[in-house]
């Protein structure tokens, strides 16, 4: 693939969710992604369901992060397997693992030795709660991180129901800002020649989006408790309930909340609804006068009612609909992919644009365990002939 990182190599050593979908992300910006695997394979490739394929054995969990690299197998407790990593990490640019803190130096590849080895490395170290303080030693699973990071307290129906968000939010925000963390330090190394290391975990990634959530409490004293499908500081914002089903209504201003009260014949000078502040103290009597008028009509009616007057609004679609959606069709958000094995697929895509172009274009599908193993070798074999 060609990609504003093209000529990058990515040593990825990672396994599971949040480092495979930061080196899924360099792959769909150009990038050359070695995925070393153990001879038995990334975890990922077990689990489902669903499993798809004649034996029904390729899991469709580890097709969503694995697009665009080469799989090779390799035993790094064997002198054997630790003699072809040195040479993979003289050849790269970027090195990603999600090890427990400690692994890879007891593998023999402290970050002295891998700096050692190739100085112009940038090693990405994502850790389930950080590399060093108190807890630095603690593995790291999603929903682990979303209930320690506070993200539970703030998502279900109420304070006493805690929810874990329905993708797994940890991995993957590890996984982004992991990525924007090596292009920067990639974008460093043109200034200093010297590789860096960048570290983040999934506690970091998800107390890194607290956002206003955060500063109710920093700032404000207030702690935020889950409120459903509603927003913490605006009103009306949030779904409700119509005819046929919910649609989703956000009011971001004064102004908006005029067109929808004249709209559902709700007088907007009423002064317990005045401004936001005043809706939003009396948020569950406006939800109930806005769900009385909303009843008069079905979800198609009010959509296409909110639209005209230029009030935000939208379904609530299932994922089947969305990959249906002609309007996300449209933004490149689909990938087709030939696997050997399954034949052509589609894949979510990259959420990225550049100039107008599509990235979604010339990917390899999520290979096979060990399927590049020969053609790997021979690039080295390559580039350590025309290496000086």
């Amino acid at each position: 693939m060609q990609g504003p990182l093209s000529g990058i190599v990515v040593l990825d050593l990672s396994r599971a969710l949040a480092g495979p979908h930061c080196t899924q992300m360099l792959g769909d910006l150009g990038t050359y992604v070695i995925k070393v695997e153990h001879p038995s394979g990334d975890e990922s490739r077990g689990w489902g369901p669903p499993f798809v394929g004649p034996d029904h054995d390729i899991s469709t969990y580890f097709l969503a992060a694995n697009r665009n690299k080469r799989s090779i197998t390799v035993d790094m407790k064997t002198a054997e397997g630790r003699e072809l990593i040195e040479r993979l990490v003289r050849q790269s640019d970027v090195l990603v693992e999600n090890f427990r803190t400690g692994v890879l130096d007891r593998l023999g590849f402290p970050v002295a030795r891998l700096h050692e080895i190739n100085p112009r490395l940038v090693i990405l170290s994502i850790s389930g709660f950080g590399h060093d303080g108190p807890e630095a030693g603690r593995p790291g699973y999603d929903q682990i991180a979303q209930g320690e990071a506070g993200l539970m307290s703030l998502t279900g129906p109420s304070p006493e129901e805690p929810y874990r968000v329905g993708a797994s939010i940890a991995d993957l925000l590890a996984g982004l800002h992991g990525a924007y963390g090596v292009v920067a330090a990639l974008y460093e190394r043109e200034r200093t020649g010297r590789g860096t290391v960048v570290r983040t975990s999934l506690l970091a990634s998800v107390v890194g989006v607290h956002s206003y959530h955060g500063t109710a409490w920093t700032v404000g004293g207030v702690v935020p408790k889950a409120g459903g499908n509603h927003h913490s500081s605006i009103a009306p914002y949030g779904a409700f309930r119509c005819a046929d089903g919910m649609i989703q209504i956000a009011v971001a201003n004064d102004g908006q909340w005029r067109k929808v009260a004249e709209l559902l014949d709700i007088d907007p000078e009423l002064s317990k609804y005045a401004t936001n502040r005043d809706r939003f103290t009396h948020r569950e009597e406006l939800i109930a006068d806005m769900e009385k008028a909303l009843a008069a009509h079905d979800r198609e009616h009010w959509l296409a009612a909110l639209r005209e007057i230029g009030v935000p609004a939208g379904a609530i679609r299932s994922i089947d609909e969305v990959y249906a959606w002609d309007q996300v069709r449209s933004q490149g958000l689909l990938v087709t992919v030939d696997h050997p094995v399954l034949g052509e697929i589609e894949l979510p895509g990259p959420p990225l644009r550049f100039d107008g172009r599509s990235t979604a274009e010339g990917h390899t599908a999520p290979p096979g365990l060990g399927q590049d193993n020969d053609a790997v070798l021979a690039w080295l074999a390559e580039r350590e002939r025309r290496s000086p």
